[in-house]
């Protein structure tokens, strides 16, 4: 059988061990250090501005944000519903309603037409929002600006999910900077990882600061173990943000690598019947996390069951779009605002393929696979 070739694996940089074997040496194994200062700032530098606190994933990241906004029982959260369950499920956390809202045809993303019918109805019912969050989906930036204005005009507060999404941009200006809190994911599938874990972002140093103590067991200072409010286990290991710091130092071509993967399969793939890409607007810079296409069966006579089984048994790994969070059973009683954009897309979408670190003859194993199924 031929190799594996998998969707998105780490792809090491070759300094990560040096870092790692500093952790040994100064026997700084626990979520402090040297490394997670070091990758901390790495973070910040890199988006620009603002200020970051190293966490043990994108989701305690997403999860202290909520916390940090009020977000209660009973509390109502507009979420992107084509989306990974990771960002939703920490507004159950705290004992919050998610309300789901469709995707826009061009990005992907939230739709910001819907989302204003959802936040309307909500105040209608006498429910302002606590939060929105959005996500970029498969690192593809978001219609930031007119999210933006939505949540100025209505004064709520703005959470991006980036996890997908290091290194994107949205008019120069990186994606996961826009809003009141960002969050990035370093799993193991991520454009760069730190085996598991993750960044929360912010413009406001003292918000950090605040989820750093949170994150920290919320251990007051005194000189016994002395604790005012509820705080998490939640942060990196100084082990992991050694990886992260090796990894940062080939974010900028693990991007180029992930662009040119796409734009090799847009190239060859793109006179199959039926076929599409997610597309980069003008306003947009994508890093390209995942190529992602939809095919249109009545066009094709191709599903994405089939195309994945084909792909399968030639020991290729592929992955459908997610399927959104309001057709899934444990949200089934949830708002959702919008038409079938989202549905359409889990029924008619895959992923292929992305990993930084494929050779040029597994990209041809891919294209060669699908094209000979299509035909």
């Amino acid at each position: 059988m031929e190799k594996r070739i998998w969707l998105s694996p780490p792809h090491m940089g070759g300094t990560e061990m040096t870092y790692i074997q500093q952790a040994f040496e100064s026997n700084w194994i626990a979520p402090v250090g040297t490394n997670v200062t070091a990758f901390e700032k790495q973070i910040a530098e890199f988006i620009g501005f603002g200020h970051v606190a190293a966490l043990s994933s994108g989701t305690a990241a997403l999860h202290l944000a909520l916390v940090m906004l009020g977000v209660g029982k009973g509390d109502v959260v507009i979420c992107q519903s084509l989306t990974f369950a990771a960002s939703a499920n920490p507004v159950v956390y705290q004992g919050g309603i998610p309300v789901f809202v469709d995707s826009e045809p061009h990005t992907w993303n939230i739709c910001p037409d819907a989302l204003e019918q959802a936040i309307k109805q909500c105040f209608n019912k006498g429910k302002k929002p606590k939060a929105i969050i959005i996500v970029h989906l498969y690192g593809m930036p978001a219609r930031i600006g007119e999210i933006l204005a939505l949540c100025n005009y209505y004064d709520i507060p703005l959470i991006e999910d980036a996890a997908e999404a290091l290194g994107s941009e949205y008019r120069g200006r990186k994606a996961g900077s826009f809003g009141t809190f960002g969050i990035f994911s370093f799993n193991g599938n991520k454009i760069i990882t730190t085996s598991g874990g993750g960044v929360l972002w912010s413009a406001d140093s003292e918000v950090i600061n605040k989820a750093k103590f949170l994150a920290a067991q919320a251990r007051d200072p005194a000189p016994h173990y002395e604790h005012s409010v509820i705080g998490y286990n939640y942060g990196l290991s100084n082990v992991s943000a050694g990886i992260g710091r090796g990894q940062m130092e080939v974010l900028k071509t693990r991007i180029a690598q992930r662009r040119a993967i796409y734009d090799f399969y847009q190239k060859a793939l793109q006179n199959l019947p039926g076929l599409s890409f997610q597309n980069e607007s003008a306003e947009c810079f994508s890093n390209r996390w995942l190529t992602a296409l939809s095919f249109d069966f009545q066009q094709s006579g191709i599903s994405p069951e089939m195309l994945m089984a084909e792909l399968e048994s030639r020991n290729i790994e592929s992955r459908h779009l997610w399927k959104p969070m309001h057709l899934q059973p444990v949200f089934r009683d949830a708002l959702y605002f919008g038409g079938t954009v989202a549905e359409q897309l889990f029924q008619t979408g895959i992923c292929l393929p992305s990993g930084s670190s494929l050779l040029p003859g597994d990209l041809e194993q891919v294209r060669d696979a699908i094209i000979e199924h299509f035909t």
